[in-house]
């Protein structure tokens, strides 16, 4: 019976996606056409273009799907799939779009929590930068240019190349790719000695909505500021960021020590908040809860795992965790002493051996996933943990996590206005939620439980806004409408995201793109709206605003 209704719903849903592919072929082959008549090379063109009718297109559009609640059948294609191997082969298509009133959707990694740089409502053309990978270290110069489409780990791989005493503060998944996860912020484990990725750029390469290939100069300081954090997908498309390396110890520690609430894990949970944002700034300790089964009866309980990355050897950590926090018992036997590029393989739970495996560009284990963040001010009682820990005993905890992200350091002494990420002095940590199922069926009922815990935490973290994180997207917090968006309505997750930074990303916004031609569930929108004279997109102000 129930494979029935399976191929039922199937049957239905290829019907629609059938209908609906007749209804935009039109807009499809013109697309196309004008592809054609824009490229120099119509043979390079047409080896970079995928439709639903090349076989290889699913292939093409999975390869970098990171959240399986995006890879279901119901889920919007693309109309076009583009894989660029140039910048100017990214211009043409620009300019098409347009003229057909097709979206674009821009993807470097595939990371968006929420499937927007592959998924839209409306027609729509991918733009995949998965070709456009070159990075170039200048070890002599302390920088490298990385194109968007690299992840995260080439760009440690390459820099490891040439020197392991410089490394990057760039964020701790190597599949992550470099175009989204810098324009939005990016942080790991190197945040409280560095700050974020994005404090680190120095040069970037984009082209805008008129088809310009701009660098800093060209672009001008505005847009040289939103697109360091304020995500660059609402700007224009990013091809490659210039980056200033920071440097590393030829030796860094790490360890890991995990409490569980018999070994007083409650406490010492309580009693980090506390130190862990005063802690040397060499000094990171990031805290995972996750439920277990206790080893010693088997029964359920809550784990607190202590994961730490310190830039220095053993023997300097050690008198600085016995004098700053002896409450977690660190010994000279839990510490490790490795290379920093070691640290990276370490960090993300992969064997501490050969390098190689930084330049795999998939993830071994995709998975359906919801996840959500907050900003804690204000230290969380005890009784507040232990809410979150009855929280985690519920069946659809069974894996799902939360990962405490320390602050201070240099994240207080940069202001808030630096760039367009706000999170600065104040924090005392940042909290990621993540909850992880298999069955798309079951999607709601997981949903609804992060959405319960989040709830929960309401009276523990940041207020008016109750701040996140655009690299952490999460659409739960308000969304743009289809067609023209008031600053008004965009304010309701802007400020979340950006706080008051939000008003002068809207002004860069309108200045560089007034028609709003960039545009998606949380794009940044122009104070002038979109509306059509003879067929053209024009520009009127947006009274709202």
């Amino acid at each position: 019976m129930k494979t029935t209704s399976n191929s039922s719903l199937l049957f239905t849903v290829l019907v629609i996606f059938s209908c609906s592919w007749a209804v935009s072929s039109h807009e499809h082959d013109d697309f196309l056409q004008c592809l054609s008549l824009q490229s120099n090379n119509h043979s390079s063109i047409s080896n970079i273009v995928y439709t639903p009718k090349n076989s290889s297109y699913l292939s093409i559009l999975n390869f970098s799907i990171q959240n399986l609640r995006f890879e279901s059948v119901t889920t919007p294609k693309p109309l076009v799939i583009i894989t660029p191997v140039h910048e100017s082969q990214i211009q043409p298509v620009i300019y098409c779009a347009k003229e057909n009133g097709m979206q674009i959707r821009v993807r470097s990694g595939g990371h968006d929590y929420e499937g927007l740089s592959y998924t839209s409502q409306v027609p729509f053309v991918i733009i995949d930068l998965v070709n456009l990978r070159e990075i170039n270290v200048e070890v002599e110069k302390k920088t490298a240019w990385i194109q968007a489409g690299a992840r995260l780990g080439e760009l440690y791989y390459r820099i490891a190349e040439k020197s392991r005493t410089l490394g990057f503060p760039g964020g701790v998944c190597p599949t992550v790719g470099a175009g989204g996860h810098i324009s939005g912020g990016g942080y790991g484990t190197l945040i409280r000695k560095y700050g974020l990725a994005a404090d680190h750029v120095i040069d970037a390469r984009i082209i805008d909505v008129n088809g310009r290939i701009l660098d800093r100069i060209s672009m001008g300081e505005d847009l040289f500021w939103a697109i360091r954090g304020g995500g660059a997908a609402s700007f224009g498309v990013i091809l490659a960021w210039k980056l200033e390396l920071v440097d590393v110890p030829e030796k860094v520690t790490v360890f890991t020590i995990a409490k569980t609430l018999e070994q007083n894990a409650t406490n010492i949970v309580h009693r980090w908040q506390y130190v862990a944002h005063k802690l040397d700034e060499d000094l990171a300790v990031r805290v995972f809860i996750r439920r277990v089964n206790s080893s010693q009866d088997g029964k359920r309980t809550i784990q607190a795992s202590f994961q730490s990355l310190f830039l220095g050897g053993v023997d300097r950590l050690l008198p600085l965790m016995q004098q700053s926090f002896p409450e977690l018992g660190l010994q000279r036997e839990d510490c490790t002493e490795m290379s920093w590029i070691e640290s990276a393989l370490y960090i993300y739970g992969l064997p501490v051996g050969s390098l190689e495996v930084l330049l795999n560009r998939t993830q071994a284990n995709v998975r359906h996933f919801k996840a959500k963040v907050d900003y804690v001010q204000k230290p969380i009682s005890k009784n507040g943990l232990e809410g979150i820990w009855k929280r985690f005993f519920k069946e659809e905890a069974e894996e799902a996590e939360m990962l405490f992200v320390p602050y201070g350091g240099r994240m207080d002494e940069v202001s808030e206005s630096t760039i367009p990420f706000p999170h600065r002095a104040g924090n005392l940590y940042q909290i990621h939620y993540m909850v992880n199922w298999d069955e798309e069926e079951a999607s709601e009922r997981y949903i609804n439980w992060i959405r319960r815990l989040y709830s929960y935490m309401a009276s523990y973290v940041s207020k008016s806004p109750r701040a996140a994180y655009i690299n952490y997207r999460d659409l739960d917090i308000g969304v743009n409408n289809k067609g023209n968006t008031s600053y008004t309505q965009a304010s309701i997750w802007g400020r979340k995201y950006f706080k008051n930074n939000f008003k002068r990303l809207v002004q860069v916004k309108t200045m560089v793109d007034p028609t709003n031609f960039f545009r998606n569930e949380q794009s940044i929108p122009s104070i002038y709206s979109r509306w059509t004279k003879n067929g053209k997109e024009c520009a009127c102000p947006n009274v709202d605003a």
